[in-house]
């Protein structure tokens, strides 16, 4: 297996060309992989039943709003932007290699650019808006990960207690996609020099052979993460036990049934989403 391409200058100097696409198959085959995998182990995982809301007391239910506001809309819009482009830009990356022939530079640099937008809104967002601390993995975190690791091995052993909004799988899986989408957004702007575009005219020699054959490294490199990441992504968006999490994106908001089953309100206390009813819970509601 190939892992670098490299090809002889014509004064027989070893040039670096970048990550060899073998390394995207291998990407291909890990997310799959680990998609079968995890859906062999979560049936020897105990089955729950559904959230109802039935454990809680009704003075504790009748206190929440029926809706818990998860995703407001500016997050939701980041993410929909965001996975719009990475699909994009990963459907014109790799489909010529693989042998299928259109234009694919044009639509592949204004994803990226759209791309690098989404991610400048979303850190100026998290900044001054929505803060970094929910994000951050602490010790309470890694007690959490170690518990889910026992249960898997064990499916009697106890799980992991309830987490705040977002359990320790999401924020590795965040900052996973984060590294690897800024790596391959920050080495694509860079490769815009060499791209004619309505704002400049481009410019192949701006950087050394050397040094774009680094940058085409890092680049390939964030692309064929993101490739196993989407697909872990699409498998755990699929699933039935995590599809209201799916819809949360979708709405912005889960039922309070939902929040009390999974989340510590110590840890997320509960924002009503926007026109949220109040009243006697209902019922099987997602």
């Amino acid at each position: 297996m190939e892992w670098i391409r490299w090809q002889k200058s014509p004064w027989g100097q070893e040039v670096l060309l970048g990550l060899a696409w073998d390394v995207a198959m291998l990407a291909l085959a890990a997310g799959v992989l680990f998609a079968l995998g995890h859906a062999l182990l979560s049936l020897r995982a105990p089955r729950k039943p559904a959230a109802d809301g039935s454990g809680e007391p009704a003075t504790v239910l009748a206190r929440l709003p029926a809706r818990i506001l998860r995703h407001t809309l500016a997050a939701r819009s980041f993410h929909w932007v965001m996975a719009l482009s990475v699909l994009t830009l990963l459907l014109t990356a790799f489909l010529p290699i693989v042998g299928v022939k259109f234009s694919w530079v044009t639509p592949h640099w204004i994803a990226g650019v759209v791309l690098t937008g989404a991610v400048l809104f979303h850190l100026a967002h998290t900044t001054f808006w929505k803060g970094w601390r929910p994000m951050w993995i602490g010790r309470a975190d890694v007690r959490a990960a170690l518990a889910g690791l026992r249960q898997i091995g064990d499916s009697h052993a106890p799980g992991p207690p309830k987490a705040g909004k977002n359990p320790v799988e999401n924020k590795l899986f965040h900052h996973g996609a984060a590294l690897a989408t800024l790596a391959a957004a920050v080495t694509g702007l860079i490769m815009l020099a060499k791209v004619d575009t309505p704002w400049w005219s481009r410019n192949p020699y701006l950087l050394s052979e050397d040094a774009w054959g680094l940058i085409y490294l890092v680049h390939g490199a964030g692309s064929v993460a993101l490739i196993a990441l989407a697909i872990v992504h699409l498998y755990f968006a699929a699933r039935p036990d995590k599809r209201w999490i799916t819809a949360a994106m979708l709405r912005g908001w889960i039922a309070r049934e939902r929040y009390l089953e999974r989340h510590n309100p110590s840890l997320w206390p509960p924002v009503a989403a926007p026109d949220a009813p109040r009243g006697t819970p209902q019922r099987g509601r997602p």
